[in-house]
């Protein structure tokens, strides 16, 4: 015969009385699966659960009815935003009288191979990513951030070193009458001829999107999307024919900070299946001990807010 084992959880709440906004768990260890390309993934995420408690008088909710409902619905099927509905209606389903407002987050790094640039060699890129969805009184919110790191050049930093350029030369040819095409193509090539260049950073590109309740949750989509819009991704596996292709790939999309985020705004712009975004774009300077930041919006009304403390995904 099983023994009787006393639920603490159900026995009536003696001590003060009230309503609490969340109750749940969070560092949750487990794993998820992604839609890919060509075919789904499996990934290491860390978890949080909660639900609402909207019934002062009880003692608290049942913990391991979320923790098995995510064990449940989290690790089998492809995660997007009708999976991730789906959870959160078991969470309230499963509090009937207790609450009624769910949230659940899984923190991840999306690890994806990127091919080199002009050789056959292909590498790994770790991109930092977040799914989260939120469901209170029936209206459902799905919500993804992303990080994509990218190389940026400076307009002005490259103007300067072009007209360092041409005085250079001006300097190397000004007393000939005629100038020999083969004695400036060999010049080129020296350190002399080129004798300045412009100054370029690692940058990356934070974005949060509210995405519709039909969106299928494609990663690598999404990072297509931003390496495509800004054209120079950082590298992974590199030879020296993939070092110079970065190399006039930056020097043919110079962007400030400005222009990072106003090509991610008009491409984020173009996707219906995206209802509203906050993008902060950060060009870790090698100029300055300080970074070049631009944050943008959709505009959509009761949207992200564009305060500028927002300075990390949240």
């Amino acid at each position: 015969m099983t023994k009787h084992m006393p639920d603490i959880a159900c026995q009536p709440h003696q001590g003060p009385q009230g309503k609490l906004n969340w109750v749940g768990m969070s560092g949750i260890e487990i794993p998820v699966l992604l839609q890919a390309n060509p075919q789904p993934i499996r990934l290491s995420s860390r978890a949080q659960a909660y639900v609402n408690l909207i019934d002062p008088q009880s003692k608290g909710i049942h913990m391991s009815r979320l923790y098995l409902l995510l064990d449940q619905m989290a690790t089998q099927e492809v995660l997007n935003a009708a999976r991730v509905e789906a959870i959160l209606r078991a969470f309230i389903a499963s509090h009937t009288s207790l609450s009624d407002h769910a949230f659940v987050e899984f923190r991840f790094d999306y690890y994806e191979r990127r091919n080199s640039l002009i050789s056959d060699n292909s590498g790994w890129k770790q991109y930092p990513a977040t799914v989260r969805g939120e469901l209170k009184q029936g209206e459902y919110r799905f919500e993804v951030t992303l990080e994509v790191p990218y190389s940026s050049t400076c307009p002005c930093s490259a103007a300067l070193s072009r007209q360092l350029i041409q005085q250079a030369f001006e300097q190397q040819f000004k007393a000939q009458e005629q100038v020999d095409y083969q004695a400036v193509l060999a010049w080129l090539g020296t350190p002399e001829g080129i004798c300045a260049t412009p100054h370029s950073q690692r940058s990356y590109a934070q974005i949060k999107l509210n995405l519709a309740a039909n969106d299928e949750l494609n990663l690598s989509n999404l990072i297509n999307l931003v390496e495509d819009t800004l054209k120079t991704p950082v590298q992974a596996a590199v030879k020296r024919e993939d070092e110079q292709e970065f190399a006039r790939l930056n020097a043919t999309n110079l962007m400030f900070c400005e222009d990072s985020a106003r090509r991610l705004q008009a491409a984020l712009d173009q996707q219906p299946t995206i209802l509203d975004y906050w993008v902060r774009v950060n060009h870790l300077e090698s100029l300055h001990p300080h970074d070049a930041v631009a944050i943008v919006t959709k505009g959509v009304e009761n949207g992200y807010i564009d305060e500028p403390n927002l300075m990390r995904l949240l």
